[in-house]
């Protein structure tokens, strides 16, 4: 037995939950069968197994870049092998409370850019909504198909020490994450063949098929044309682009392979035109245009925005959801759901302090120890201040950019993030987790795929999960 090799060094985090151990430092039910077959594998054999998932990960291209000074630097995603395992009931809680909060971000997009009644009840401050640099005054009247804004997301949830799974955050624009699931799961079945049916592990792979049956129903074509919209080669997600647009077999375009003609959108071919129905895009709204956002943009289409308003063509996400995943708007979400759908929120929100306030303001820089502060529109862990880590010169500076402009900050007490076990220089030591589930809304609702994300803080003591931070990922196993 190699149990006092793996598991006798596992030193588990003081008043933190933790995946495998309970508190008693027995293993978790959802955990027994894997941790059996830890028991009975030499740590040199989940090496090599290390090893070969590195190589994998390596010959199938799974990168993500990284920008530092300018220049981007494309790094092989970190994937730890020991999974996540998430109980069936456990599951079932998450999947309600993300359905749920979705039904009412998407009626809370609708109505903002409509009738605005949530604004004239008082329920949210008007002029939070205008000052949102995500809120597009050219999507105002505009009706979508099927009055779906959101059709792909990404929920970030994080597990604090009570146990409760907690929403972190709602990636409504373009989430990205997915490929990395898929290629995890990938992964798993060739080092751990046997185990995932044995463990009754539910399937992810069927996740582009759903995402493109998704897109092909919101069109009333019968065989409706979908591209995928890439920024193209130099951004951060590009992998996960051409990744998803061969495994859904559709043509993966950048903006000058489209034209507008007619208020008709066109894919250029080697035979002429084809008429372009539905487009994943994969490039933020700023861009989209250059007739009506950025007029330097290269990224877009001239003239995609006139022929999406006629409902020539179909985007998916909507124009403007971003309203709904700024910072600033996440402290109200709790809100919406009451206001908009008479629920109590299945998922809480993180206790979250709006810097414009003065007297939240000043508690929180009363508290600055305890407290991380990032931006509202922020996103990939970038500029965010982690103030038990911060110097007093750090923190003193960061101070006087957020007293320039308040209203562009939040900050939220910094959690204790649940661990989990990983196998790192020949042990099992714990990590800190959080967990992205991926949600796809269409015409019959909203499903969302029994798995995801886990992201990993591969640094020891820290809370940062992101890639771009240094961060890894692993396997997450949903069992039936």
């Amino acid at each position: 037995m190699n149990k006092n090799n793996l598991f006798s060094s596992y030193d588990k985090l003081p008043n933190t939950w933790d995946e495998m151990y309970n508190d008693n430092a027995e293993f978790r039910v959802q955990y027994e069968q894997f941790v059996e077959y830890l028991k009975n594998t030499s740590p040199e054999k989940l090496s090599t197994k290390e090893e070969l998932a590195k190589q994998l990960f390596m010959s199938q291209g799974v990168t993500f870049t990284v920008y530092n000074n300018n220049e981007g630097i494309e790094k092989i995603f970190p994937f730890d092998i020991v999974p996540r395992i998430i109980t069936a009931e456990e599951w079932d809680k998450i999947e309600r409370g993300i359905k749920q909060r979705l039904k009412a971000l998407n009626l809370f997009i609708k109505d903002i850019y409509h009738e605005q009644f949530i604004i004239k009840d008082g329920i949210i401050p008007g002029e939070l909504i205008f000052s949102c640099p995500y809120f597009l005054r050219e999507m105002k009247g505009v009706n979508v198909p099927h009055d779906i804004y959101v059709h792909i997301s990404g929920v970030d949830l994080i597990r604090n020490e009570d146990g409760e799974f907690y929403v972190l955050e709602d990636n409504l624009r373009t989430p990205s994450g997915v490929s990395y699931m898929l290629e995890n799961r990938e992964i798993s079945k060739r080092l751990f063949p046997g185990i995932l049916p044995k463990n009754g592990v539910r399937s992810v792979s069927n996740y582009p098929n759903f995402l493109y049956r998704k897109l092909k129903e919101l069109s009333p074509i019968v065989n409706p044309n979908v591209v995928l919209l890439t920024p193209g080669i130099y951004n951060s997600a590009y992998y996960e682009h051409t990744t998803l647009a061969r495994l859904m077999g559709i043509e993966l375009v950048e903006g000058n392979d489209l034209v507008v003609k007619d208020h008709f959108v066109y894919m250029k071919t080697t035979n002429g035109l084809k008429q372009v129905d539905v487009i994943y895009r994969r490039v933020d709204d700023d861009y989209l245009d250059p007739l009506e956002f950025k007029a330097e943009s290269i990224l877009g289409v001239a003239g995609i925005m006139a022929a999406y308003r006629k409902g020539n063509v179909i985007i998916v996400n909507a124009p403007g959801t971003g309203i709904a995943d700024d910072k600033a708007i996440y402290i109200y979400v709790p809100d919406m759901i009451r206001y908009y759908l008479g629920e109590e929120p299945i998922l809480k929100n993180i206790k979250t302090y709006q810097l414009s306030k003065p007297d939240e303001l000043e508690y929180v820089t009363q508290h600055i120890r305890e407290m991380v502060i990032k931006k509202t529109d922020g996103s990939g862990g970038y500029g965010m201040l982690m103030g038990h880590e911060a110097s007093d010169e750090e923190i003193k500076d960061y101070l006087d950019t957020v007293k320039k402009k308040p209203d562009g900050f939040i900050a939220q007490p910094i959690l204790k993030l649940s661990t989990a076990p990983c196998f790192i220089d020949g042990k099992l030591s714990p990590r800190c987790i959080d967990l992205r589930p991926f949600a796809l809304s269409g015409v019959d609702g909203v499903d969302i795929c029994p798995g995801g994300l886990t992201r990993v803080a591969l640094k020891k003591g820290s809370l940062v999960v992101n890639s771009s931070q240094g961060g890894g990922s692993k396997d997450t196993w949903v069992l039936k």
